[in-house]
């Protein structure tokens, strides 16, 4: 083995024992939920369902963060019409606080920017990840879910996000290419870590033309992870094409709150209430382990840092 090798052979195990360690220390059933929202394809909507979903949620009457984690193309901000002037980095290297980094967008929803500090959550020591931890865990009596929305494809940032989560929400779109590496994207997830977790995977079709191509769209999908990759994967709905949408992107504004009867709006509508409903499936880790903020950057931390 080589001197590089060796050494990131060593940090694996000493940033393992490190998550081990704080799991042990306290075990935390924290309310919150955590929601990784990632697609196979770039170009899918899935950061303008992030942003929509959240809407959607609040009316509920959840308090919602939105972790954008996307390494390539961080537009989340943009989308909202604002500009963030902090990210995720200035909370890791202490130059400022949580409450000055969150952004808030409307009453019960944040955005948490993370722009170059997702890679540099790769270079943290335990100390300064204990802090982050720590940090970010200020959020447990304020939130109620996490939304991240990660980058499209098998980035490991993507699966790290992943199997951090309690629930991956899938997007794609009825275009063959979108269907294909939406696919790709659940082999990738059998094949790492968190598959062995059972992990609960929803997936959504957007841009559909019918709810029958949406349906049929699911089946294809449902039908290919059942007989080639042995997994289950859940359909919770689909979000018609609809001319609000780009209305509402060309404006910078979530189209749920711009058009809150259009066609677009009322498929959000139908999505958050599937995700209210649905129960983990039997046997499902997610029953049992820890959750909230401190338990999401605990995994987020050994799927980033240690061995598969």
């Amino acid at each position: 083995m080589s001197y590089a090798n060796a050494t990131l052979s060593d940090q694996a195990r000493e940033l393992r024992r490190i998550v081990d360690r704080h799991k042990q220390k306290g075990r935390n059933y924290s309310k919150l939920k955590t929601l990784t929202i990632l697609s196979g394809k770039g170009g899918v909507g899935k950061s303008n369902i992030s942003i929509n979903l959240a809407c959607a949620m609040a009316e509920q009457e959840k308090k919602v963060v939105l972790l954008d984690a996307d390494l390539g193309l961080a537009n989340l901000d943009m989308l909202c019409g604002i500009t963030a002037k902090y990210n995720l980095s200035h909370l890791i290297d202490g130059r400022k606080g949580l409450d000055e980094v969150l952004v808030p967008l409307e009453d019960s929803v944040w955005m948490l920017p993370g722009g170059s500090g997702i890679r540099e959550l790769a270079e943290l020591d335990e100390r300064r990840l204990v802090e982050l931890i720590d940090n970010v865990g200020l959020l447990e009596d304020r939130a109620d879910i996490l939304i991240v929305d990660t980058g499209a494809g098998i980035h490991k940032s993507v699966l790290a996000f992943a199997s951090a989560a309690d629930t991956v929400i899938l997007v794609t779109t009825p275009e063959p290419t979108a269907i294909r590496d939406a696919y790709g994207i659940l082999k990738a997830l059998k094949n790492s870590a968190e598959s062995r977790e059972n992990k609960d995977i929803v997936f959504v079709v957007n841009m559909a033309n019918s709810e029958r191509e949406g349906l049929d769209v699911a089946n294809r999908i449902k039908t290919a992870a059942s007989q080639f990759l042995e997994i289950s994967v859940s359909y919770i709905g689909c979000i018609l094409r609809d001319t609000c949408v780009e209305q509402a992107v060309r404006v910078r504004k979530p189209f749920y709150r711009l058009f809150p009867d259009s066609p677009a709006a009322g498929c959000i509508k139908s999505i958050v209430e599937a995700l209210s409903y649905s129960a983990p499936r039997e046997g499902n880790v997610n029953a049992t382990q820890p959750r909230g903020l401190k338990a999401f950057f605990y995994r987020l931390a050994r799927g980033y840092f240690t061995e598969r």
